[in-house]
């Protein structure tokens, strides 16, 4: 994730203040594809990203002009991607996904966003989007490993089933460098009808002992760093007020904070919240939700070496991806029989 500034705090200070109607069969659907999430496969999946950071090649750090970067908050010399890459191929490819990559040639930075698609059975020119980025600083557990393992286990639930719209998995490359891949990725499907899209990037590290999470003086924010934050536009509401209600009933979305930004989220009070992959679909006029462990307000192993799988917390990110594969169900209107 891109570095957040204090703007992100605003994220905690309300929840939605409706709750659509959902109906009853729509959401004992989502509750059941949502109770498929395992735990195991989580950590699995995080360990071998991490492994594939640890063992990779570092993008050549004369790319760079570090005199003008703080490489401190942007470790730049240590970005790493390609074997990231290469797992998450493998992995929609062993599910039995048809893999496709959306491609730019770059003197300096090439990228290659990785797709799995299951085209809708009723409606599949309508768009459901799943995304997180595959590049990291470093070992990259909670940035953004956390993010991909969830990305990767609501593939694996899908996988061979039937949806009514369209379902589409993308591992974005190079987010850290200004989210460069997503940016691409949008700009080459103008017009796509994308009903919901969910982005994923740093989703697994909690504290909750007062104090751990910071914040800004005067706003009504939670000490504890216990919570997920969701980020909607005027756009992306609905999908919020959705996202809140179906958890509700299923009784497992008590630890999700939202916060909708002014019109599309490009203005000066909101910019701040546009640093991860929602941003270029926020500014295309897509609907998309970004979810979030508030990263460097919570998280001290930010853009770290230390930021390995030790550090993050299993039962929050399973509970994430549960709430986020519900979401999934919801919007795409399946698995159908």
């Amino acid at each position: 994730m891109r570095a957040l500034s204090a703007a992100l705090l605003l994220l905690t200070a309300g929840a939605c203040a409706s709750r659509p109607s959902v109906e009853d069969a729509a959401v004992s659907r989502a509750g059941d594809f949502a109770s498929g999430v395992e735990r195991a496969r989580l950590v699995s999946d995080v360990d071998a990203l991490v492994a594939a950071h640890d063992t990779d090649t570092p993008l050549d750090c004369a790319l760079f002009d570090t005199s003008v970067i703080d490489t401190t908050r942007r470790p730049v010399c240590h970005v790493t991607r390609e074997k990231a890459r290469e797992l998450v191929r493998a992995r929609f490819e062993a599910l039995g996904y048809t893999v496709s990559t959306h491609e730019t040639e770059d003197e300096r930075f090439p990228t290659v966003n990785v797709v799995a698609e299951l085209p809708g059975a009723e409606h599949p020119e309508e768009v459901v989007v799943v995304g997180a980025h595959y590049d990291a600083y470093y070992s990259g557990a909670d940035d953004n490993s956390s993010g991909v393992s969830a990305l990767l286990e609501m593939a694996r639930l899908a996988a061979g089933k039937r949806f009514a719209r369209t379902v589409r998995f993308v591992g974005f490359d190079l987010e850290e460098l200004g989210l460069v891949g997503s940016t691409r990725y949008v700009q080459s499907r103008p017009g796509e009808e994308i009903v919901a899209s969910l982005i994923f990037d740093c989703i697994a590290y909690k504290d909750a002992r007062p104090g751990a999470q910071q914040g800004l003086p005067g706003f009504p924010i939670p000490s504890t760093g216990d919570f997920l934050a969701a980020v909607a536009n005027e756009q992306s509401r609905p999908r919020l007020e959705e996202l809140y209600a179906v958890g509700e009933r299923l009784g497992y979305g008590g630890f999700l904070r939202g916060v909708v930004t002014p019109k599309d989220g490009s203005g000066p009070a909101s910019g701040n919240l546009m640093r991860s992959d929602h941003a270029p679909f926020w500014m295309a006029g897509h609907s998309a939700l970004f979810l979030t462990d508030t990263a460097n307000f919570r998280n001290p192993h930010y853009h770290k070496a230390s930021d390995v799988p030790a550090t993050l917390d299993f039962d929050f990110l399973t509970d994430v991806t549960r709430l986020s594969a519900a979401g999934l169900s919801f919007w795409a209107e399946g698995p159908l029989p």
